[in-house]
């Protein structure tokens, strides 16, 4: 086709037309993907950006909205008009890195605690982005003695390395404190992160750091935290070992004597040894491990309190739940949302573990009944799992002497049949302290069978079972926690008929309010637990020149009238080794599994 401008007319002309090498026209079935034809609704654009803020992925959205239309031909675009519409939409506000700071504005109005910091190079680029919200502040106030961080790649459109500090709460969870992005992984950056971390912390100070072998981390954990413990992971020096030295039986003799619970002494000793028998003398990756020691062998590390954490394991699974909420693909501001939600997850599960760990006692599996049911009302169902078989190991102990000081008893024992290995366990009676020469009560935080073996001493367990110690409270907080679930079935049940609702209220406050009176009135709460230390102290006439009456017994265990110790059902209760829900009576014989930790791979 030839077109001219004809300027006396003013409009173009068609000159010269050709037809032949024209194409057949597309079939009408065709027609609809033509990319002239091919647009999204706004109301399709609208539900699609609602699910992609859910997590769900582009080609699940595009099912979906192929079902909604009655099949992928009534659709009227392809998922590639998807992406291009989901890159129009990124793009119609500016600046990826202003709009991810408004995002963190605008959850700091719904958490004022929350803390964020960026920091920008001299052309006013965003570097690194660091973020911690008001609940990993307080998981670190609470758990924050341990942590662990490390870095991971290509979770974002700009591949910029994800920072992340983690720790392990009561249930031996994996939790998250805070996180960063960074554009490099310099001793530079890491120094501003710990220094970011422990302003968003209040300044608290780990006792304990594990990281990999990365140099840039180990100096600026010497910047920032010269006096804190420093444990390298495992795992990275196994895999440093085979990559340097080549020798599979030499990383397999290597990581015996790192894992070893030994002396001192003895652990230089095998060392010489394992060299020796190599000739690894002039080898520089051996000379250099041996002079950093201290961060890796457990014989330097034994009695420093690591939480379990012997590599970053925790790390590599936790970034393996973070992998599948956020993606190559996202930009800042999506890559928070979505990381927020991993965060979310996590946090659930914490709660549905601490859900758990209230429905009930596992069944008592050993012969120390007293000290299992006060350890699985103490500890949570995982650590309880992981403190149980320390009951069982117990029993092959073998006291072979107690010596009786001023301050201390020690107790000195071994195993059953070996008795080259000792350990010696001292108990100070008065401050109820132990401590054994193995110190893995200080490593873990969990009395190990040494201790355990004490504890089955009369003497201790007599202590233990005193009646102003931990039998009563139990009870009491047994009770307490079956008034709360039943409260909670009262009112699901109550607040949905006003009526009902008014008269539950004042029904419980008229409760509430006549027994405080009568606690108040008579200084006995109705658990039985006397308030006062002095049973005498409150009775008419002592100290106020008022004639006084005739004193009535009082139980020596409860400090309730009317009985004495041999007939108190509390004294019952303790003889019986039993502890009894009063509160609600429930003879179901539920027995609740214990929850494992699917982010722990340590053990």
């Amino acid at each position: 086709m030839d077109v001219k401008f004809v300027p006396e007319t003013g409009r173009w002309h068609i000159f010269y037309f050709s037809d032949k090498h024209n194409n057949d026209l597309l079939d009408t079935q065709f027609s609809a993907m033509l990319p002239a034809h091919r647009k999204m609704s706004e109301a399709d654009i609208m539900q699609m950006m609602n699910m992609l803020k859910s997590g769900i992925s582009t080609s699940q959205i595009f099912g979906l909205l192929a079902s909604q239309a009655g099949g992928y031909e009534f659709v009227g675009y392809g998922p590639r008009d998807m992406y291009n519409e989901i890159a129009r939409q990124r793009r119609q506000i500016p600046g990826d890195a202003a709009r991810v700071l408004k995002k963190l504005e605008a959850m700091r109005l719904k958490d004022p605690q929350l803390y964020f910091k960026a920091c920008h190079d001299s052309r006013g680029l965003l570097r690194n982005l660091f973020w911690s919200d008001g609940i990993s502040q307080l998981d670190y106030r609470l758990f924050g003695d341990v942590i662990a961080f490390d870095a991971t790649y290509k979770k974002n459109k700009y591949s910029c390395p994800l920072v992340i500090f983690s720790g392990v709460n009561h249930h031996n969870q994996t939790i998250i404190f805070a996180a960063a992005l960074v554009v490099d992984e310099t001793t530079d950056t890491y120094i501003w992160l710990l220094r970011q971390l422990m302003f968003a912390m209040k300044d608290k100070t780990p006792t304990s750091i594990i990281t990999d072998g990365a140099m840039a981390i180990r100096n600026a954990v010497r910047v920032v935290f010269p006096e804190v413990r420093h444990r390298l992971c495992a795992w990275h020096l196994i895999r440093n070992a085979t990559s340097n030295v080549g020798s599979p039986s030499f990383t397999s003799k290597f990581q015996k004597i790192m894992l070893g619970d030994y002396e001192i002494s003895v652990f230089k000793r095998k060392w010489v040894q394992l060299i020796e028998e190599f000739g690894f003398e002039d080898k520089p990756w051996v000379i250099n491990m041996y002079e950093e020691k201290h961060m890796w062998a457990t014989a330097y590390i034994r009695g420093k309190f690591f939480a379990g954490f012997r590599t970053t394991s925790r790390c590599e699974g936790l970034h393996s739940v973070v992998g599948r909420y956020v993606g190559s693909r996202h930009d800042l501001t999506s890559f928070v949302e979505h990381f927020q939600r991993c965060v979310a997850h996590l946090r659930f599960k914490e709660f549905n573990a601490d859900y758990e760990s209230t429905r009930g006692v596992p069944v008592m599996q050993t012969c120390i009944e007293l000290l299992e049911r006060y350890a699985a009302e103490l500890y949570t169902h995982e650590i309880f799992r992981f403190f149980r078989p320390f009951l069982s190991r117990a029993g092959s102990m073998r006291v072979l002497n107690i010596k009786n000081n001023d301050d201390c008893i020690k107790y000195i024992m071994c195993k059953h049949g070996r008795p080259d290995f000792m350990w010696t366990v001292d108990f100070r009676q008065e401050e109820m302290i132990f401590m054994c020469t193995c110190l893995r009560m200080e490593s873990f935080g969990i009395p190990y069978e040494h201790i355990v073996k004490v504890m089955m001493d009369k003497k201790v367990k007599s202590a233990l079972i005193d009646p102003s110690g931990f039998t009563r409270d139990a009870v009491i907080i047994s009770r307490q926690s079956a008034l709360i679930e039943f409260s909670k079935k009262l009112a699901a049940v109550a607040a949905k008929v006003p009526g009902r609702y008014e008269e539950t209220r004042d029904l419980i406050m008229g409760l509430y309010s006549s027994y405080k009176a009568a606690n108040e009135g008579t200084n006995q709460p109705h658990s039985g637990v006397a308030k006062s230390s002095n049973p005498y102290a409150h009775q008419i006439g002592v100290g106020s020149g008022q004639p006084s009456r005739k004193k009535r017994q009082r139980c020596s265990v409860c400090q309730m009238e009317g009985h004495k110790k041999t007939t108190c059902p509390w004294q019952k209760d303790i003889d019986n080794n039993v502890i009894e829900d009063e509160a609600n009576g429930s003879d179901d014989g539920d027995v609740y599994s214990v929850p494992t930790a699917e982010l722990d791979s340590d053990n």
